[in-house]
């Protein structure tokens, strides 16, 4: 490709010939292919959507004509909930009241928000590509997402650091390692000596860093560190599993679950094989919901400020879109609850 062509897609956006041409397909086969019509192939229709997605192809002539002007709204994005396949995980509320928190602050501001899935993946909403900014929920490693918005100049901020680009400073979070280190202060506190840790899987920050956080503090504090990673798709199910591994290895006396939902899935298997919590067992989540709410008994939680969160994350968005962004991060502190299961 040359540079001219490259330069003009990157301006004023590829248009379905561009498409068409790198793939070495008809037009008609673009249009079928990223809009799931048409007797085309797998691979040609992957093909396709490839080419689309690397080229930031918006389907939408509109959205294309809007691209250099002011739409007055924002995208939000949830790479968690985009990883995990499913946009309402039972028991786990903190994503939609993030947006609901998300859109009064917009609204404040007389702007508007549209919540969008995956923007690798096509096709894509009408305008996605045409909206003056994005909040990026937990990016992963080389995220997808992310590059597209920068192959875009399209402004964004994340909620949790960019763990791949570790020059990128427009991100709001919690601080992860103090949190975790607060957690691990209070479960040995209340007697724990041996402590484990049960983690997902995504590539994110929040992951990365509260993993870190714990394996630094039990050299510090000369215990052995005792990870176990789940999927976050996995659910209660895969916090039974862990549960299990955690049974055959020999129960610790505190066990740290990063997601509310494997929390509540170790704590139901080890009551189901004789482990009475607390007072064999301690057990605590690092993201409360309804699961670690409504356990028995209920289990201790790191909570999210939803509504600073949002506010923090707006107003970095808008000072980026207006050209007065900070330079430093925005970290916030996390309350814990403490409930029955980590007290003595």
């Amino acid at each position: 490709m040359s540079r001219g062509i490259q330069s003009r897609e990157l301006q004023q956006g590829a248009t379905i010939w561009d498409v068409a041409r790198k793939a070495g397909v008809s037009i008609t086969t673009v249009s079928h292919s990223l809009n799931g019509k048409g007797a085309i192939s797998a691979a040609t229709r992957e093909r396709v959507r490839g080419v689309a997605a690397e080229m930031g192809y918006v389907a939408d002539a509109m959205a294309r004509g809007l691209r250099s002007s002011r739409m007055n709204a924002i995208g939000l994005v949830f790479r968690s909930l985009d990883s995990l396949g499913n946009y309402g995980p039972n028991g786990v509320d903190v994503f939609m009241k993030l947006a609901g928190a998300a859109a009064a602050e917009t609204l404040n501001r007389n702007l508007g928000l549209m919540l969008v899935p995956d923007l690798s993946k096509g096709p894509l909403p009408p305008f996605s590509m045409s909206l003056d900014g994005y909040i990026v929920f937990a990016p992963h490693v080389n995220d997808p997402v992310v590059a597209l918005l920068e192959k875009r100049g399209i402004p964004y901020v994340t909620w949790d650091r960019d763990p791949g680009r570790p020059g990128f400073r427009n991100w709001v979070a919690h601080d992860d390692a103090a949190s975790t280190r607060r957690v691990m202060d209070h479960l040995a506190s209340a007697g724990a000596g041996s402590i484990a840790y049960v983690g997902g899987t995504d590539a994110n920050a929040w992951n990365l860093d509260c993993e870190a956080a714990y394996v630094s503090w039990c050299e510090e504090t000369g215990r052995e560190p005792r990870v176990h990673h789940v999927p976050e798709r996995a659910g209660v199910e895969g916090g039974r599993e862990a549960g299990s591994t955690l049974w055959e290895e020999g129960v610790p006396d505190a066990v740290f679950c990063l997601t509310g939902r494997h929390a509540s899935g170790v704590a139901q298997e080890m009551q189901e094989r004789g482990v009475e919590i607390p007072r064999d067992l301690l057990v605590c989540t690092g993201s409360d919901s309804e699961h670690s709410r409504q356990n028995q008994p209920p289990i201790s939680a790191l909570d999210v400020d939803i509504p600073a969160a949002a506010a923090a994350l707006v107003q970095s968005l808008c000072n980026l879109m207006e050209g007065t962004s900070g330079t430093e991060p925005i970290l916030l502190d996390a309350r814990f609850i403490q409930r029955e299961s980590t007290t003595p």
